[in-house]
């Protein structure tokens, strides 16, 4: 349809979540892995009930400032601080061995230096949403195994974002060092500001509203967009502001109670966002580098969890926990989706090589996915056995 409304496209999106997720939780997927598939089935390469570029790019450009404004409350750093010198050199190692590996697959398929070094370097992530989504609540904030996966997650997180940054100081495959170095100098500040207005303000209000769950959702929520305006207008990105906003919340006591209030908001977004990933998918392209993308997404799959729990183990870490960590963190990232869009758009890469990461990083969601739902507690364990909330 050429003249949907808004209305109409999040009537498509819920109604056909509601069912296709049904199917999704027989099968033991992740349901954000359904949502790509909704939007591939609906898009332009699908039945083309959604085909307004525009309000895809808006549902999409929301749902990744909250999503990151929420990953972003869901890595409270102090907490881990006694993990970070362990996790330090087993997140660069393992990084560097996976971006290795994607850059060598890239080369080895004719894809040129620029689109190898992008290919491999989104392929260096974990996801932060299947590792954080289907983590139960008691190992997430209460074991040793959730402590080391938050931890390797907030490094990487950080790391994909100083590639976002990167990123967006490129202009037509041109890197300009003093554009990057103030974008960098804008970021510090923007972390400072951020740390100082949540200790000295923020924090004040909450504790004297926090009884006020409006207040609370309202705040919150003005916190994130407040931020995220302010990097914009140094320059920076709606996202990145919204990651420091969350960032800098998670440090406060009451981070766990606004994540708790902010799930369903959480959710909502989430939903969106990676619908607007299917529904902008076009299957003949990714047909072309089909081969590849398999290939990739198979090493992915095959090496990471092995990696980790070997880089673990020899760490002295317990075998059993390092294979669950290894196996909870074995796949690709939606940081390595935002590195293809963003590379995309800034043409430093072409439609194929964003084709390529796009792709493998949602086979290695669909496979982790179910292997996690199959062997391991999750919120959405289709087993009595293996559900945990």
């Amino acid at each position: 349809m050429g003249n949907e409304n808004i209305i109409y496209t999040i009537f498509l999106i819920f109604t056909g979540a509601a069912i296709l997720a049904t199917v999704g939780l027989y099968a033991r997927q992740s349901l954000l892995v359904v949502y790509i598939l909704l939007g591939i089935l609906f898009g332009p390469s699908g039945a083309k009930w959604v085909t307004d570029p525009v309000i895809i790019q808006q549902i999409s450009h929301v749902g990744i400032i909250f999503l990151l404004f929420l990953l972003g409350m869901n890595l409270p750093a102090k907490k881990l601080i006694h993990l970070v010198r362990q996790t330090t050199l087993i997140t660069g190692v393992s990084s560097l061995l996976f971006g290795v590996m994607g850059f060598a697959v890239a080369l080895a398929f004719a894809f040129n230096t620029t689109e190898s070094v992008v290919i491999g370097t989104a392929m260096m992530f974990s996801s932060t949403i299947i590792g954080l989504k289907l983590l139960p609540t008691t190992v997430l904030h209460h074991r040793h195994t959730g402590e080391i996966i938050i931890s390797i997650l907030l490094l990487q997180d950080l790391l994909a974002i100083m590639v976002l940054l990167f990123l967006q100081a490129g202009n037509q495959g041109q890197w300009p060092i003093n554009e990057l170095a103030m974008l960098v100098v804008y970021f510090i500040a923007i972390g400072v500001i951020t740390y100082l207005l949540q200790r000295y303000i923020l924090f004040k209000l909450i504790e004297r509203f926090d009884k006020i769950q409006e207040y609370i959702f309202l705040i919150t929520i003005g916190w994130c967009l407040g931020i995220a305006q302010l990097a914009d207008q140094l320059g920076l990105s709606y996202e990145i502001g919204a990651f420091l906003a969350g960032v800098a919340l998670a440090a406060n006591p009451i981070a766990f109670y606004i994540t708790d209030v902010l799930k369903p908001l959480r959710d909502f977004f989430l939903i969106l966002f990676f619908f607007s990933l299917g529904a902008t998918f076009d299957l003949r392209l990714a047909q072309n580098i089909m081969l590849p993308a398999i290939l990739l997404g198979a090493l992915i799959l095959a090496v990471k969890p092995l990696a980790i729990k070997y880089l673990l183990v020899n760490a002295g870490e317990d075998a059993k926990v390092s294979a669950e960590v290894g196996v909870r963190l074995g796949q690709g990232s939606e940081f390595s989706l935002l590195i293809a869009v963003l590379a995309l758009d800034m043409n430093v890469i072409g439609e194929q090589a964003a084709y390529l990461i796009q792709v493998s990083t949602l086979l290695t969601f669909i496979a982790s996915s179910y292997f996690i739902v199959l062997r391991y507690p999750t919120p959405v364990a289709v087993s009595d056995k293996l559900r945990r909330d």
